[in-house]
């Protein structure tokens, strides 16, 4: 009588978490997702631990996230993940004004990112 089960989003030797609303700009955000694609996950967390980057700790709150999906939700090994995707989108956009000079206003954007992580089990 109900819907139907959606088809599942990822294969079966991947897992995937999705984040939304980061307060950050799209473009500093994938400067972080561009450095961890395609390595490995430990290798990962190791470079955002030590990234300068501020949204560098999200984004290996994400990278925890979608490993921990990998090993309880998907019965994957830890050891042989790869993040096989890291992709950012826009999100909603804060918009602030701020007094400027004569009775002008200048508008200030705040914006927000998406980020999708999508680790996948490598053959051994």
């Amino acid at each position: 009588m109900g819907q139907k089960a959606n088809k599942s989003r990822v294969a079966d030797n991947e897992a995937r978490t999705y984040v939304k609303h980061i307060r950050v700009s799209p473009q500093k955000l994938n400067l972080v997702a561009q450095m961890i694609r395609g390595q490995k996950a430990e290798k990962a967390l190791v470079d955002l631990e030590f990234s300068h980057k501020r949204v560098a700790q999200d984004v290996r709150k994400a990278l925890n996230s979608a490993i921990a999906n990998a090993e309880n939700n998907h019965g994957l090994d830890v050891d042989r993940l790869v993040v096989a995707e890291a992709t950012v989108g826009k999100s909603v956009v804060m918009r602030r004004f701020r007094a400027r000079a004569r009775g002008r206003a200048a508008r200030i954007e705040k914006f927000f990112s998406n980020l999708t992580i999508v680790v996948r089990e490598q053959d051994a």
